[in-house]
């Protein structure tokens, strides 16, 4: 193994009720639509890529108007994170400095341009990672840009830490071993790994330890 590439959210840190609160408050008090969405709903949605999403929330409204709401709610999301960080998973800060001592590790996640920042930034993890990418960032989806941190990193055998079958299908595409954060938001059926809880990675990945 020589480097870990990380999911965020259900793997890092779960911003599902930030993130629910500040799109039901955009969606009543700036467009003035009848429309509460809760954690619940996002935690069956996020992983996919944003105009899937938005298509899956705002279904009745043109391709165009679908990305221009969500766009915005992503904008309030990111003003909401910064002024409340999401809760953590356990130990995810010991465990981020003990792998990262050893390994690059990098983030590549399904989410908007931007959203990477917020989370490095109302964290302070930035000093763990290497670099990320994002859909946002590239215009490819999560197969496409897993297979863009390797090359870019001379990556030989890196390993992905994801929580849904959209994780797993993108490192079965990028050709990269998936490890299952199964506290997270998703099912997955034979893993190349499976953890309980972040701090699990570390006998895992250190074999020392």
């Amino acid at each position: 193994m020589d480097g870990i590439i990380f999911d965020v959210d259900g793997t890092l840190w779960d911003s599902t009720a930030i993130v629910a609160k500040a799109w039901t408050a955009y969606l009543q008090q700036t467009e003035k639509l009848d429309i509460t969405i809760t954690s619940e709903r996002l935690m069956s949605l996020f992983g996919q890529l944003l105009p899937d999403i938005a298509k899956a929330l705002f279904p009745e409204f043109s391709e165009e108007e679908q990305l221009r709401i969500i766009d915005a709610c992503c904008q309030a999301e990111h003003e909401a994170l910064l002024r409340q960080c999401a809760p953590l998973y356990e130990d995810l800060e010991e465990t981020l400095a003990a792998l990262s001592g050893q390994y690059p590790l990098f983030i590549v996640s399904n989410c908007q341009a931007g959203y990477i920042e917020v989370f490095l930034k109302a964290t302070g993890f930035g000093k763990y990672f290497t670099d990320h990418l994002c859909p946002g960032d590239t215009g490819m989806a999560k197969g496409t840009n897993i297979r863009q941190i390797v090359r870019e990193h001379h990556l030989k055998a890196p390993v992905y830490v994801g929580d849904t079958m959209g994780d797993y299908k993108a490192c079965e595409e990028a050709g990269v071993p998936f490890i299952f954060a199964s506290y997270g938001f998703g099912r997955v059926e034979h893993p190349y790994a499976a953890i309980q809880k972040p701090a699990d990675l570390i006998p895992l990945c250190i074999k020392e330890v």
